[in-house]
């Protein structure tokens, strides 16, 4: 075993310190958030944030649990983004799986659009005018069709499915199965790492809806929790009503700080059950363009 020289050990020192301080900006104000949540409003209205508050309180998260506005948010952006990447998943797959077939006629070129469609976008208003016309405003349709396919995911998604050997399919075709039964009981099962890291990008980027669901929807009633954290933060409370309650009541600091410990939390809570497939799921299809 050689014996690390001093460039060595000053080089993974210095990586240490590079990741350490990178874990901490992010550590930092999230602990920060988390514990200001617990905190009471006077006490934040006077120091402005804490690590450790003086009274610990659950005001802010039972001011929450009986707002209507954020209940509604929490429960739009939980159908968002479970039927939007229900669909995001169903249409990659089946479009990247066709495009992995070598016999395909005219993948070449659908190949192409799909990359064209990366490097190239159609505009905001031009896509407007189209949503309008197909009378998508006002529904979450609008949000669920416009990304129903993001062009990076699925070439991956290809890229590993044409990395399988051909021999599975192969031998399911001997023993009478169609493609889409080759594509449920072989492909699918064989893909879970991938399957369930896609899952992720895809949840995560729905669960963040924010400037579409601006754009398309004017029904405050239909708004995310994205939209309703935005109005709580940053938005003059004298402008717009949902940053005051039904009683006349302002969001507090303290209020403002659980909402967005709580924004987080799904997705904190969701990644760890998918921590095991996501580093290898990362790596697959990532070789073969």
């Amino acid at each position: 075993m050689t014996q690390m020289t001093i460039r060595d050990k000053a080089y993974q020192l210095l990586i240490i310190l590079v990741l350490l301080a990178m874990a901490l900006a992010v550590a930092v104000p999230f602990l920060l958030t988390a514990s200001s949540s617990f905190a009471s409003s006077g006490e934040l209205l006077m120091k402005g944030a804490v690590f450790w508050p003086e009274d610990w309180t659950l005001e802010a998260y039972r001011f929450l649990w009986d707002n209507e506005q954020f209940i509604q948010a929490f429960t739009n952006a939980i159908v968002i983004t479970v039927v939007g990447t229900a669909i995001n998943m169903t249409l990659s797959v089946l479009m990247a799986y066709g495009l992995a077939q070598p016999d395909v006629r005219g993948r070449t070129a659908v190949n192409f659009m799909v990359l064209f469609t990366m490097l190239f976008h159609g505009g905001m208003i031009p896509t407007y005018l189209v949503v309008n016309k197909l009378g998508l405003i006002d529904s979450y349709w609008s949000l669920w069709l416009v990304n129903a396919i993001m062009p990076f995911n699925m070439i991956i998604i290809r890229s590993f499915f044409q990395t399988l050997p051909k021999e599975l399919k192969e031998s399911a075709r001997i023993d009478g199965c169609g493609e889409f039964k080759i594509l449920l009981r072989i492909i699918l099962p064989v893909s879970m790492p991938m399957l369930v890291t896609f899952t992720l990008f895809y949840a995560v980027a729905n669960w963040n809806t924010y400037f579409q669901a601006v754009l398309y929807l004017n029904d405050s009633s239909s708004y995310p929790l994205q939209v309703f954290l935005r109005q709580v933060l940053i938005v003059n409370p004298s402008e717009l009503s949902l940053a005051v309650t039904d009683n006349g009541f302002m969001y507090t600091p303290a209020v403002r700080h659980a909402a967005i410990l709580l924004t987080a939390l799904p997705l904190l809570a969701v990644y760890p059950f998918m921590q095991k497939h996501f580093s290898k799921g990362m790596m697959m299809g990532s070789v073969k363009g």
